[in-house]
């Protein structure tokens, strides 16, 4: 089998360096599997090795993949069975239109493969015998017209010739010649010709052969048997007024509207002058199936639907026939054209290249192939196309009716993950009609967020001795990208302030963000440290970012109250003296003790739990000083033993407990100093007095440092991460005592009224939770709280 390769190649170029061009190529039918077409990377002038780089493929509109490409050789070849009868029917140019793409950059080529006919069908008639009723007195040169046959093949080839029937051939006889027309598209028709008169007497019945024989190479043909009756006696035919008759109607036209009247005479009297009229049908076309043709008016009407897309123009053979004993008949054609409306909206049809599309997409980046098509011709199907609203896409014209839908705009997931592109397609006709597309492109994700943390730092609180491995805090950062763009993981970066490995404090679990403590912290040893937490994501590149964490450590009561000296001292024995005639409110001591802990938890309250029911002495809930409730009597004991309880502020509370002995002695002259029971060393300067000098440097030192610390922080207010409270406060007490309030630190400085025994007590409090408070003890040894304003900051706790 001959193949045969035309070529024919158009450029065109867009902004993109898109490169569109065409190419026409020919294969017959039925040819093999994998026969060749043609050489795609020659005709093409592409290298072979670039078809397999740059993914070189073939696309199509059609159901089967007819054609495919062999990547390394460039060669175009055969994948499917092809029946030009089955792809092209009753059309005489028959060709599959296929495109080949290119990849980086995207080259569309337009690939036009003709599909050459062969011989592959013979004529066939639609009926085997057909019959013609004749009278014997019909002249010399009548005519009748013939049955068509029918034949599959379509194509037509200059140098092949028609594969379709070309002519006809009759058997030979005496009476009938054959008289064979071309119609030129319309195909090629014969008529049988009366050569002379005949007679019934010698010849009743005439048995023609008809063969009808195509142009292929090898010649088929088909036979039709035609039986010629012949009648007698009628000797005048019906004529008509034209032998062709020519009408154009609109293919809207409505049912029963008036396409043309006939008119056709007969020179005979009565019933062999009576006029019938009928449409004759010819090969598998029936025009009664269009049109209705009244047989005694010879007006045709409009029965069907009238389509220019389906047929353009019909052929009708009319045959008028008188109503003789042998009837006699005439035959005409009638030509009626269809005049194209525009009844079609245009058909757009999408071949998909690249969804989802990344949202990093460059301007002009390919999206989908666009095909419009209108089956209307003129400017009837003429379209217009283009995209509606406002989305960032584009339609760019590649070739005739072949658009690419580009990217127009910068695309962003996080904020639109979805467009629907709308198109319409518009004819030019009258009125214009249009259709409308929808095509979905989906937006893929790229790494271009960080994580973000929903504050720059954050304020965690953790009470001392929680538990090791507790999470103090969850970190949440939040990444709007997708999947594996938008999963984070975290990690601890920069050290404490005081030098120690953030490691070794506390931990942070890569995948939740739970801060995890790795030891129990202690408020006495460490009050705050700073550290930083890092989130990265999974893109490709990685993105992160930084939030700060300040831990504050807050204080709980673990250590109960220590008493000084000089009854704290360790085997000492602890009594005091008092006159037998004191007086009510009677000195007799003055308990001191301090906790290692601040705010409450070191806000201490003094009580005498022994003995019960004790009536004599009273002691200062803050202050500690023993005194007298009344005068004695001689029913008092001259001894009484005291235990002082020394509590805390608390929860729960923790104690500590002093054992004193009351002497009531006769006369003031036996009274001595407090410490006249404690053993006497021999070193000239006593621990009593080491004791006395050392509490008396530290409440001086400690009470100028607290006049320095307030005077600098009424000139200078600080606004660190960790001072952000109320304003330090001073408040005095009736009975001389001192409070001192700091957002960090807080201390109370009490003073007692008796010159001998005065001391000053020093408080320290802790890191206010959330506000900052003020205790204030009074002369009634009652304390209150002074309560400021907590500051508005993100803060965690750990309880």
């Amino acid at each position: 089998m001959s193949l045969e390769t035309t070529r024919s190649i158009v450029f065109i170029n867009d902004l993109k360096l898109l490169l569109h061009s065409q190419i026409s190529y020919s294969v017959s039918e039925e040819v093999d599997k994998g026969t060749v077409v043609g050489n795609l990377a020659k005709d093409l002038n592409i290298q072979t090795q670039q078809l397999e780089e740059r993914g070189f493929r073939i696309v199509s509109g059609y159901s089967k993949k007819y054609f495919e490409a062999n990547l390394r050789t460039g060669a175009l070849f055969v994948n499917e069975r092809i029946d030009r009868e089955e792809l092209c029917p009753n059309l005489p140019k028959c060709s599959l239109n296929i495109e080949g793409l290119l990849n980086h950059p995207m080259n569309i080529y337009r690939i036009e493969v003709i599909i050459i006919d062969i011989n592959d069908n013979a004529p066939i008639f639609l009926e085997q015998t057909h019959v013609f009723n004749i009278s014997e007195s019909s002249s010399s040169g009548e005519r009748y017209p013939l049955p068509m046959a029918q034949d599959a093949d379509t194509g037509k080839d200059a140098d092949i010739g028609s594969n379709s029937v070309k002519t006809y051939k009759l058997s030979q006889n005496d009476y009938f010649s054959l008289d064979v027309q071309s119609g030129g598209d319309h195909g090629v028709s014969a008529e049988l010709v009366l050569q002379k008169a005949l007679d019934r007497e010698k010849q009743p019945v005439i048995k023609l052969i008809l063969t009808a024989v195509d142009g292929g190479k090898p010649v088929r043909s088909g036979t039709l048997q035609i039986n010629v009756n012949v009648l007698d006696v009628n000797d005048n035919t019906p004529i008509f007024s034209k032998s062709l008759y020519k009408v154009r109607v609109r293919e809207n036209m409505a049912h029963g509207a008036v396409v043309i009247k006939l008119n056709a005479t007969d020179l005979d009297e009565g019933m062999n002058s009576k006029i019938v009229y009928s449409l004759i049908k010819r090969g598998n076309t029936d025009p009664s199936n269009i049109f209705d043709l009244n047989s005694e008016t010879g007006e045709i009407t409009v029965k069907g639907t009238l389509d220019y897309e389906e047929t353009p123009a019909y052929e009708v053979r009319v045959q008028a026939m008188d109503q003789g004993t042998f009837p006699r008949s005439a035959h005409a054609k009638l030509l009626i054209e269809i005049i194209d409306v525009n009844d079609n909206a245009p058909e757009i049809s999408v071949t998909s290249l690249m969804t989802p599309v990344k949202e990093d997409a460059e301007l002009g980046t390919i999206v989908a192939l666009v095909t419009v098509s209108d089956k209307d011709g003129g400017n009837n199907g003429v379209t217009n196309c283009k995209v509606v609203g406002s989305v960032p896409f584009k339609l760019k014209s590649n070739y005739k009716n072949d658009y690419s839908l580009v990217v127009d705009g910068p695309l962003d997931r996080e904020n639109t993950s979805l467009y629907n592109v709308t198109i319409t397609a518009t004819d030019e006709g009258s009125p214009p009609l249009s259709s409308i597309r929808v095509i979905t492109v989906h937006v893929s994700d790229v790494n271009d967020n960080a994580p973000r943390f929903m504050e720059p730092v954050i304020n965690v609180y953790v009470k001392e001795n929680s538990p090791v491995g507790s999470v103090i805090y969850t970190i949440n950062a939040f990444d709007p990208d997708l999947d594996g763009n938008a999963k984070l993981a975290y990690k601890l970066s920069d050290s404490s302030s005081k030098n120690i490995p953030i490691s070794s404090m506390v931990n942070i679990n890569s995948d939740t963000g739970d801060i995890v403590s790795l030891q129990s912290f202690n408020y006495e040893e460490i009050k705050t440290f700073q550290f930083k937490v890092q989130a990265t994501d999974s893109g490709v590149p990685p993105l992160s970012s930084n939030v700060t964490v300040n831990v504050l450590i807050l204080d709980e009561n673990d250590n109960n109250p220590t008493i000084l000296a000089p009854y704290s001292e360790h085997g000492s024995v602890n009594s005091e003296n008092i006159p037998y005639s004191a007086e009510a409110g009677y000195f007799v001591a003055k308990i001191r003790a301090v906790d290692a802990d601040s705010g409450y938890n070191a806000l201490l309250s003094y009580h005498l739990s022994e003995p019960k029911g004790n009536n004599l002495f009273r002691i200062g809930t803050s202050t500690g000083e023993i005194r007298t409730k009344r005068r004695m009597s001689d029913n008092d004991l001259k001894t009484h033993p005291l235990v002082v309880l020394v509590s805390d502020n608390g929860e729960p509370s923790l104690s500590a407990t002093v054992s004193i002995d009351v002497v009531v002695v006769e006369s003031t002259a036996d009274i001595q100093t407090q410490f006249r029971h404690v053993p006497i060393k021999e070193e000239s300067f006593s621990d009593l007095n080491l004791y006395l000098l050392i509490a008396i440097v530290s409440v001086s030192v400690i009470f100028l440092l607290s006049l320095i610390s307030l005077i600098a922080v009424k000139c200078h207010r600080t606004d660190g991460s960790f001072s952000r409270y109320s304003a330090p406060m001073i408040t005095t007490h009736p009975d001389g005592s001192w409070s001192y309030s700091k957002s960090t630190q807080q201390y109370d400085v009490c003073f007692s009224s008796d010159t001998l025994k005065s001391d000053v007590v020093v408080f320290p409090a802790p890191f206010p939770p959330v506000d900052a408070e003020l205790i204030s003890i009074n002369g009634g040894d009652t304390f209150t709280r002074t309560q400021t304003l907590p500051n508005k900051e993100k803060v965690g706790y750990l309880c």
